[in-house]
């Protein structure tokens, strides 16, 4: 499927393989304010002043070091200000808790740029050797290869102007967990458990939103990298909103009586759509890029059942089938399982631009900001790094934001 894409190491949607090409660090001086304010509030849960003042200095170098984000890459920007050795150990072996300081993101921008949806993306880390923490060989359907990778999960906060990740879950394979030896290398805690993908995903949006009292927005997830119906039995079961995209061949069964099929029988989600061709409609969505050109897609709801899935007399309210096509396109181009029975075709369409608007963020963003660079081998050195990762991340967005209302 890279293939097909015209841009190199491009990511596909979900997985985001490998970083693309892109220009050099974020300058000095364009994010300097957002930066001293957002650090005031970021880190109040470290202790330590010398804690505080590594976490400052190690979030500027993600900005502003060319290449790699690496600590040794970080330590030489930084030259006399911080050693090598020092930071190393404030990311790898240090104590302190990284929690805290994504509910401190995570509240930080819910008040800045309030989310329009959760939306929820499985990443591809690629490693070269076997020793850094959840590294293991997978198979990626959507690449058609196997890679040698760690498999994490982000949660991220979105909307139509930007997006932000605000939690991230990093999926361990039973090898790792059931290996003491191995465990005790890279200090996994006791209490992380055996878990699914899809389990890893449910656990990653229920600590953001419900642990951490988030504001109740939908959960987005497009990806065929996990198994989409479990996610959404769980999280419809926890009473949560959700769209999540499904397969083709998933079977459903239609309960909506606009259709003649209704209660025959299992059928898969594109005959269904097919079958409901006539109930489309025009929808248009806004651009992403600014100056950009709207696009108009078709769009079609119809009610469904399936296995373990709430319907008409479940006692948890209706499912609906989204399906959705570009103008001029095949149909139907993309398909949708969701819990939001009141929502408009238009409002269910323009939550799943947001996945889009994540992908392109990751892009032109995290990955330049070293989301996936963290060459240590240790649990703690791995989500202590990611989450400086996304307060960098945030530092950016937020600057562009405001550089926008500033020229508009």
């Amino acid at each position: 499927m890279l293939s097909l894409d015209p841009r190199p190491f491009a990511p596909v949607r979900g997985t985001h393989p490998a970083p693309v090409p892109t220009p050099g660090p974020f300058q000095s001086g364009t994010h300097d304010a957002v930066l001293s304010e957002f650090s005031s509030t970021l880190f109040t849960s470290l202790s330590r002043n010398d804690q505080c003042r590594k976490a400052v200095q190690y979030l500027r170098g993600l900005l502003e070091t060319p290449g790699r984000k690496s600590v040794r890459n970080i330590a030489a920007l930084l030259g006399e200000q911080a050693s090598e050795q020092n930071l190393h150990h404030f990311i790898s072996a240090s104590t302190w808790d990284w929690i805290p300081i994504r509910r401190a993101l995570a509240d930080h921008w819910v008040d800045a740029r309030p989310p329009q949806a959760w939306v929820v993306q499985p990443v591809i880390i690629p490693k070269t050797g076997r020793h850094s923490v959840g590294v293991d060989k997978h198979f990626f359907p959507t690449l058609g290869q196997m890679l040698n990778a760690q498999r994490a999960v982000g949660v991220w906060a979105a909307s139509d102007t930007g997006s932000t990740p605000v939690n991230w879950r990093l999926h361990l394979p039973q090898a790792w967990l059931k290996d003491d030896r191995r465990r005790s290398q890279v200090a996994i805690p006791d209490d992380v458990p055996v878990e699914t993908l899809s389990e890893s995903v449910v656990e990653a949006c229920l600590e953001a939103v419900t642990r951490w009292q988030l504001p109740v927005r939908p959960f987005v997830l497009d990806s065929c990298e996990v198994h989409a119906v479990p996610i959404f039995e769980k999280l419809h079961a926890a009473g949560k909103p959700l769209l999540v995209s499904v397969c083709e061949d998933q079977p459903l069964t239609v309960a909506d009586p606009a259709l003649p099929a209704a209660g025959r029988g299992p059928l898969t989600a594109e005959q269904i759509m097919i079958m409901a061709k006539d109930l489309r409609r025009p929808v248009t969505t806004a651009p992403h890029d600014p100056g950009g050109r709207p696009r108009t897609h078709w769009a079609a709801t119809v009610r469904v059942t399936g296995p373990n899935l709430p319907g008409p007399s479940a006692g948890q309210g209706e499912v609906l089938l989204l399906g959705v096509g570009e103008e001029g396109g095949r149909w139907p181009a993309k398909l949708w399982l969701t819990n939001l029975t009141t929502a408009s075709a238009t409002s269910l369409v323009r939550l799943t631009r947001l996945a889009d608007r994540v992908d392109r963020d990751f892009t032109e963003i995290a990955d330049r900001v070293g989301i996936r660079d963290f060459s240590g081998r240790s649990f703690g050195g791995w989500h202590r790094h990611i989450t400086l990762a996304s307060a960098a991340h945030a530092v950016v967005a937020l600057a562009r934001s405001e550089a926008r209302v500033r020229s508009a």
